[in-house]
């Protein structure tokens, strides 16, 4: 099929410009009409603005590309679903409203707290180098891989802070009362005294025994739950980096040139620090010039103190300087490199030598009496310290350049012999791998198997069919791969006799399970019938104290109505069995319990984001939020919200 198409390439064109262009005229008009009808549909109506159906698929794509990068192992298929997209046009509409109220509210970030959130995030904060110096070139990278430039990676940054403070006003100034926290308390960490027997599903696994006729219903009943998963065996070959590594070839010559370039940038040199002491005598920058003057004088005077007597530099420095954090130890800042004070200091500091002491030297700060105490750093690494450092950076970049060139023949080659990988295996010297693989990732793999792109060119109709070379599929930066289908087997439903094993097991667990709740329903209308019934001995449980019972317990036990007496529930377990519970009284929290200081965080957290709800609902009220059903299977998924 493909060395037909290739021989009658303008044939073929020729054909589909017959084929396709009186369909178009006489029946693509309307389709296409129809197909830019559904995208053109408004989703969602917000302060007079809409959003289109188109926004909100891209919208959705790019969240499921998201979630594919940060889990590259997980089926991003089970996000495509209508209540997914309708959590995607949530979001929209929720950025669209707090976009809007913070325009009219003329709300603003300036570049100087958008560079303070930048300096903050930890991800960023480790692009910082030990002489503190930013990567630039990292940086670019790093956000390349997310799909941003520096610019809309910073403007994402800044809008994303812009909508925060249009609800910080609600959130941050949240009070709560003594009285509000108190009842939120008591409702948080209730404790309630009970009795608790439990028929557990496994006392009875040795009690049951599945007869075949038993085991085949089951069979029967939930066939479609003991499937074969859809697989292949494959074979495949990588061309990538690593590879192309193992083919370069150096000299020495290169190498000395590679090292004798960057020595000259500066790149081998070990960043130069200084460690020094210093007095402040603080001074705000918008002191009063007569302040300003008399702190001045003050540090001219201890600079003459200890210009006379170098020796008690560290004891006049614990005495006066105003700087809580060097003064203890005698004004020592331990070694620092450039870019790591304030410019003024690092100046000054930089052009002492070892013992020097300087002029007064004033910054933001106040004035400062600096001593340079020690200097390291500033050495060229010789050739041979680096060798191997630069062997591997010439390698990759050799390696780099060569994929470029060979990317484009690797991935002509699959195409054009599509029967076998051998050829290109030889012509770079690659290793053919085999695996069997599924649709999906399986939990665990790793390299060109954990890609879904593959996998989803390994199992297309196209490749099942005619188990040809797969196109060249980029499954990670600089690596390309090509698969075939050796043999595949479809999805089926196994026969008993493969399976029986698991089915007896699953009907045991149904048999013991149902045995347990069956004894349990017995006990508890035992119970409810004779009030003086003890089921165990008595023990206080909480949310946070729950002695071990299965959460679906606490949660009886505290929805239990004690108001006119002990209450006495019946607790289904599911596969663990039942639980016969009687709650005997209401205990009160303690004053000295320490949960009381734990929870309140949490109780001022939960109030504030109630608070938060309340005002966003109020929001949608005010710009009229409508939620469409028409051309959405997202909205068609839920009711329109508050206010539509």
């Amino acid at each position: 099929m493909f060395d037909f198409v290739r021989d009658h390439k303008r044939w073929l064109q020729f054909l589909l410009v017959l084929l396709i262009f009186p369909s178009f005229v006489f029946f693509g008009v309307q389709g296409y009409s129809s197909f830019m009808d559904a995208s053109n549909q408004t989703v969602a109506e917000i302060a007079g603005g809409e959003i289109k159906q188109s926004e909100l698929e891209a919208a959705h794509r790019q969240q499921i590309e998201r979630i594919r990068q940060q889990m590259p192992n997980v089926d991003v298929k089970m996000f495509d679903t209508p209540e997914m997209k309708r959590s995607t046009l949530d979001g929209l509409v929720r950025e669209r409203v707090l976009a809007t109220a913070a325009a009219k509210s003329h709300l603003l970030v300036s570049d100087e707290r958008l560079a303070a959130e930048l300096q903050r995030m930890p991800e960023l904060a480790k692009l910082r180098g030990a002489d503190g110096k930013f990567d630039t070139k990292a940086y670019g990278d790093m956000l390349a891989q997310q799909g941003y430039t520096p610019a809309s990676f910073e403007a994402a940054v800044r809008r994303d802070m812009t909508l925060r403070q249009v609800t910080q006003g609600v959130t941050g100034s949240q009070i709560v009362g003594a009285v509000v926290t108190g009842t939120a308390l008591d409702a948080m960490l209730e404790r309630r005294e009970v009795q608790i027997q439990r028929f557990n599903m496994q006392d009875y696994m040795a009690k049951v025994q599945p007869t075949d006729a038993d085991i085949e219903a089951f069979y029967k009943a939930h066939s479609a739950e003991f499937r074969s998963a859809e697989e292949a065996s494959i074979e495949y070959t990588v061309l990538d980096l690593e590879v192309l590594k193992k083919q370069v070839t150096l000299n020495d010559a290169d190498l000395l040139d590679y090292y004798e370039n960057n020595k000259k940038a500066g790149r081998y040199t070990t960043p130069e620090e200084r460690r020094a002491s210093h007095i402040l005598i603080a001074a705000d920058k918008d002191a009063k010039p007569e302040e300003k003057a008399a702190a001045k004088a003050k540090a001219e005077s201890l600079l003459a103190e200890v210009r006379k007597a170098p020796g008690s530099f560290a004891e006049v420095a614990k005495k006066n300087s105003q700087d809580p954090g060097s003064a203890p130890n005698g004004g020592d800042l331990d070694y620092f490199g450039r870019n790591a004070m304030t410019k003024p200091f690092e100046d000054a500091a930089f052009a002492l030598k070892v013992d020097e002491i300087s002029n007064v030297v004033e910054s933001e700060f106040g004035y400062h009496i600096i001593r340079l105490t020690g200097r390291r750093g500033g050495d060229v690494k010789p050739f041979e310290a680096v060798k191997a450092e630069i062997v591997a950076e010439v390698t990759t970049q050799k390696a780099k350049e060569a994929y470029l060139k060979e990317a484009e023949a690797f991935t002509n080659t699959v195409y054009e012999q599509s029967d076998s990988l051998q050829p290109v295996i030889d012509k770079y010297k690659l290793v053919k791998s085999q695996a069997v693989v599924r649709k999906s990732p399986t939990p665990g793999a790793a390299g060109p198997l954990a890609s879904q792109k593959l996998l989803d060119a390994i199992f297309s109709a196209e490749s099942i069919k005619n188990k040809r070379n797969t196109e060249a599929v980029e499954t990670a930066p600089n690596q390309l791969v090509s698969a075939r289908i050796v043999e595949h087997k479809p999805e089926r439903v196994l026969p008993l006799a493969e399976v029986k094993a698991q089915v007896q097991e699953r009907v045991r667990v149904e048999q013991a399970t149902k045995a347990a709740a069956k004894d349990g329903e017995a006990r508890l209308a035992a119970v409810k019938a004779n009030a003086n019934e003890v089921l165990s001995a008595p023990q206080t449980v909480s949310r946070t104290q729950a002695q071990n019972q299965p959460r679906q317990v606490i949660e009886a036990v505290l929805k239990a109505d004690i108001s006119k007496g002990p209450a006495v529930v019946g607790v289904d377990l599911g596969n663990q069995g039942y639980a016969v519970v009687k709650v005997t009284k209401l205990v009160p929290r303690e004053a000295a319990d320490p949960d009381n200081e734990r929870a309140k965080p949490y109780v001022a957290q939960a109030l504030a984001k109630a608070e938060e709800a309340a005002y966003y609902e109020a929001l949608k009220r005010r710009m009229k939020v409508k939620i469409t059903a028409a051309g959405s299977t997202a909205a068609a998924a839920s009711a329109p919200s508050a206010g539509g």
